[in-house]
């Protein structure tokens, strides 16, 4: 998603989104973009609300922050604090500012025809209705099916291959991964909050999808775009058919995903994680390294590595073998 070339006096973004705000407290300082904790540079602004991510602050390179009044003592003395009842909705007003159609997805009817397409991708052999929009970066010897959409502001590597009835926005997809029929990555996730009246506030998407190396999407499986940090799956995963992995969810490399898995947003895979058909894993979780976790189960809190868990809610193996005897009939 593009941004709107702007750059503001902090004081006048705060009074954009009607913050009260004590002037000789608060810095005039300059602001150019926002970006969530640990993406931000000199110049952005971000929020914190979550005490679990009290690393990120300590180590953010943001300019500005929106927090509670208290979580002000955890700022570092180089940051301004913004005090605010609810950082996450401001952030959330605050991006809408600078991206202002980062909710709805737009077509931008700026693509390739036909031979403008086999002039300027040589070796890409693809089927019929592929409509590919300009800027779009594509790699040497990339197969596409029938019915395939590649929009703006993506890169696609060598040696991919992508199936039918795919679309493909806001990703960057790297060498030698095969995206399977159907699949739909980088569109935006299911963000929203209640505010005021019951009225609904859609939580903007500005970041990307970025598949690594040697992966498999598998079928009808759907992979959302970021909606400040990005959604990245590490080299050499396999993801099977009808998964869900949610905004800013990052998955391992190695990892093994089986049918209708369901990720929730801002989750973090580890490496080498086999997770079973049907398994549902909560957000804002940290899974470890060589973790197991059995089909049909139901993941609530975080797992250290090399644990094997199952059950609703997810338990150590031996304690879910333990707590349900199996009956002989």
């Amino acid at each position: 998603m593009k941004k709107k070339n702007c750059n503001f006096l902090l004081h006048t973004l705060l009074k954009k989104i009607k913050i009260k705000f004590n002037k000789s407290k608060v810095k005039n300082i300059s602001i150019n973009n926002i970006g969530d904790l640990f993406n931000s540079k000199k110049n952005y602004l971000t929020f914190f609300s979550n005490i679990n991510y009290l690393s990120l602050l300590k180590n953010t390179k943001a300019s500005a922050i929106l927090v509670k009044n208290e979580h002000a003592k955890y700022v570092p003395i180089n940051i301004t604090p913004i005090i605010s009842k609810n950082p996450e909705i401001d952030f959330i007003r605050l991006a809408y500012i600078f991206y202002p159609d980062s909710y709805y997805s737009k077509i931008s009817y700026d693509n390739y025809n036909f031979e403008e397409i086999k002039k300027k991708f040589k070796t890409l052999k693809f089927g019929l209705n592929f409509y590919l929009e300009k800027n779009v970066k594509i790699g040497k010897n990339v197969l596409i099916g029938n019915n395939v959409t590649i929009k703006n502001n993506c890169e696609i590597g060598n040696n991919v291959v992508i199936g039918s009835n795919v679309v493909i926005e806001n990703s960057i997809i790297s060498d030698n991964v095969h995206l399977c029929d159907g699949s739909i990555i980088g569109k935006k996730g299911f963000g929203f909050k209640f505010i005021d009246n019951n009225k609904c506030l859609r939580v903007p998407h500005i970041g990307k999808v970025i598949i690594n190396k040697n992966c498999e999407i598998g079928a009808n499986s759907v992979i959302d775009r970021g909606s400040i940090a990005n959604t990245v799956i590490g080299e050499d995963t396999f993801i099977d058919n009808f998964v869900h992995i949610a905004h800013n969810v990052q998955v391992g490399k190695k990892c093994i995903l089986a049918a209708q898995v369901g990720i929730a947003g801002s989750t973090i895979i580890g490496n080498n994680v086999m997770i079973g058909g049907q398994a549902g894993i909560s957000g804002h979780l940290v899974i470890g390294n060589n973790v197991k976790i059995g089909g049909k189960s139901g993941v609530i809190k975080n797992i250290q590595d090399n644990e094997v868990v199952m059950g609703y809610p997810a338990k150590l193996f031996r304690d879910f073998v333990r707590n349900n005897k199996w009956k002989r009939y």
